[in-house]
């Protein structure tokens, strides 16, 4: 599967996908990098279930100066890490790093090693537990900077409280069965 770059230096420029991930839809990270677009540059970017890596890239080609990506299946990581390379002259001093680890694991490595983000988005799998528990932890411990916006893809049927202790749900946008959360420190 393929799927393209929708902004930023790298637009238009094609990614492979690993078989049977599902990647955030061009139009979604779309319309996600156009509401990113005054945040995004320069930021550190923490991609939770990075599964295709689509969206962390798109963040480098938007100018992020650091895009750390987490995802435990190795299929997934080799294919981000090849995309990158392929991409890589075209995104200047930009740093990545990948985790190839559980995300609420990932969480408390990244906790230990004192790293902060300005912008995480996470895309775990629909239908579950997991975009919830994730929001819980991040927002109990201390990767969030003061302005950190943390977004969420999940699907329209599950339900995610508009407030998670420091964390407060500011926007919603609807993409058909794909609900974007936008959520920011209080």
């Amino acid at each position: 599967m393929k799927t393209y770059l929708t902004s930023g230096m790298l637009k238009g420029r094609q990614l492979a996908v690993a078989a049977g991930i599902r990647p955030t839809q061009e139009r979604v990270r779309k319309a996600l990098f156009d509401v990113l677009q005054q945040v995004v540059e320069g930021s550190v970017f923490l991609e939770l279930y990075a599964g295709s890596g689509a969206v962390g890239i798109e963040a480098l080609s938007n100018g992020a100066q650091e895009v750390v990506f987490v995802e435990k299946d190795t299929r997934c990581c080799r294919m981000i890490e090849k995309n990158i390379t392929v991409l890589g002259t075209g995104m200047g001093k930009a740093v990545s790093s990948m985790f190839s680890m559980d995300a609420l694991r990932a969480i408390d490595l990244l906790v230990e090693k004192k790293k902060k983000f300005d912008i995480i988005f996470l895309d775990p799998p629909y239908y579950g537990d997991l975009a919830k528990n994730t929001l819980q932890k991040l927002s109990c411990c201390d990767i969030l900077t003061h302005f950190c916006v943390v977004v969420v893809e999940h699907n329209k049927k599950d339900f995610l409280d508009t407030e998670i202790n420091q964390l407060t749900c500011f926007k919603q946008k609807r993409y058909g069965d794909t609900l974007l959360s936008f959520y920011k420190v209080v």
